[in-house]
């Protein structure tokens, strides 16, 4: 019987193949016309976890999207590891940037191009290959798993946290396992240890029952656009600190320790500049660039609309104008918290001469995981076996709400294992996967299940 190592080398072409196929589904969920599309996906996968005979495998509908569950739980007095990603994917638009179909993949240049490719179907893919190639190796796995698999991260999870709070026996675990986040550099391998919240807000300006005409009305009624318009720029001022008062009551500090930890990261702010094709880069006075994307809170303006855009001339005063306003929250900032410091701080900053509507979308406080823990030692360990170096520990600047959940609910330690990069263009057109790391994955989480089984039971 071949070692996992040569089971995975052996079929390398295979897995190719069967992740091309995964990532032609187009499974996204913010989409209508493509609810069958998601379920397909979701079918598909269950039916080549099937093949892996599982103990359990269930495809668990909610009243959005099914989740998938498959549990392998055969090993006696050995731990238990739940494997999280999703398989729902973000809007290929706009479609004429792509230089490939999107669902249509495409390898070149050592990478695979499509929607999903990195977030989040190749990352996930490697894990359940993991699986395969220990259950073709040793005949079993080395300790119990646990695979749960969502189809609406892309647009909030909002059936997730119900469905973890009713299932939470069903999900009992010592340590959940998730590849949603990135290596810092080609080639380095990263552990992140926290996550920025979010709170995300709608503000909308209204001054008029309808539209007007500037001519005839200019001058008599306030304009909802330059109302907006102030009371945006009220909230953040040209140093990069938010004005909303107590907005940083609750913020902890970087210790000297973290700070040192960032430092000693490669970065370059001009390297950064060029890369993102900004003239100057901005942000909060004081603070390095690592230190102002990871540790320190933000308010930035998501998008705006109002008023007349077509081409030509239209000389109309609108009657409303709104914007999406999102904040990046770092501990100990809370979402309910923030969203009503800020809604009044929109409301004081606004004239009498409009009415404000503020609706609170939705949220997920930050998240700061232990590195002290064993599952993320244990993963180090992984990484650097697989990767020849050992692993950089980073927070991220992005939001992912199922591991705040997963941390309150299940009580467990969180590891983030990012596989993708960057630099990979998730959310964005041409987004692809190096395919080394891809392969790289699949043995990472080889490693970690192994010494996890045998660190866990000897702990």
């Amino acid at each position: 019987m071949p070692s996992a190592t040569e089971y995975i080398e052996r079929n390398r072409e295979r897995f190719l193949g069967e992740l091309v196929t995964l990532l032609r589904f187009p499974s996204v969920s913010t989409d209508p016309s493509h609810v069958e599309d998601v379920r397909n996906c979701a079918e598909w996968l269950r039916d080549g976890l099937a093949m892996l005979t599982p103990t359990r495998l269930e495809l668990i509908p909610t009243a959005g999207h099914p989740i998938i569950y498959a549990a392998w739980e055969t090993a006696q007095n050995a731990p238990t590891v739940l494997i999280y990603g999703h398989y729902d994917v973000q809007p290929a638009d706009p479609l004429e940037l792509w230089e490939t179909p999107p669902f249509e993949p495409s390898i070149r240049n050592g990478c695979i191009y499509a929607r999903g490719a990195t977030d989040n179907k190749g990352q996930f893919f490697a894990h359940l290959k993991a699986l395969e190639a220990l259950l073709n190796s040793d005949n079993r796995l080395p300790l119990n798993v646990k695979l749960l698999l969502e189809g609406e991260e892309e647009i909030g999870s909002m059936n997730l946290r119900p469905f973890l709070e009713e299932h939470r026996e069903m999900l009992k675990c010592d340590t959940v396992l998730i590849s949603d986040t990135a290596l810092y550099q080609d080639d380095l391998p990263t552990l992140c240890y926290g996550l920025r919240g979010l709170c995300y807000l709608e503000v909308t300006v209204r001054s008029t029952a309808t539209d007007l005409h500037s001519g005839v009305f200019g001058g008599v009624v306030d304009n909802p656009i330059l109302a907006l318009a102030h009371i945006l720029s009220g909230l953040r001022d040209g140093y990069g600190r938010v004005t909303i008062p107590g907005f940083y009551d609750d913020v902890v500090e970087p210790t000297s320790e973290e700070r040192q930890r960032l430092a000693a990261l490669p970065s370059d702010v001009d390297t950064t500049r060029r890369e993102l094709g900004a003239p100057l880069l901005f942000g909060e006075v004081g603070y390095s660039l690592l230190e102002r994307r990871w540790l320190r809170p933000t308010l930035d303006v998501n998008g705006i609309v109002g008023g007349f855009i077509g081409s030509g001339a239209k000389t109309v005063l609108p009657a409303v104008a709104s914007a999406k306003l999102s904040m990046r929250l770092v501990p100990n900032q809370r979402v309910e918290d923030i969203a009503a410091k800020a809604e009044a701080a929109i409301r004081a900053l606004a004239p009498p001469t409009v009415n404000v509507e503020v609706h609170h979308l939705h949220g997920a406080n930050p998240v700061v995981i232990p590195i002290e823990s064993l599952p993320i030692q244990v993963a180090a360990r992984a990484l650097e076996r697989t990767f020849g170096r050992p692993p950089v520990f980073v927070r991220e600047g992005g939001t992912i709400p199922v591991v705040e959940w997963c941390a309150e609910l299940l009580r467990v330690p969180i590891v983030l294992m990012g596989l993708g990069l960057e630099s990979e263009g998730a959310h964005a057109p041409n987004e692809h996967f190096h395919l080394k790391n891809f392969f790289r994955g699949i043995q990472a989480s080889v490693e970690f299940l192994r010494e996890y089984a045998y660190a866990a039971s000897s702990s």
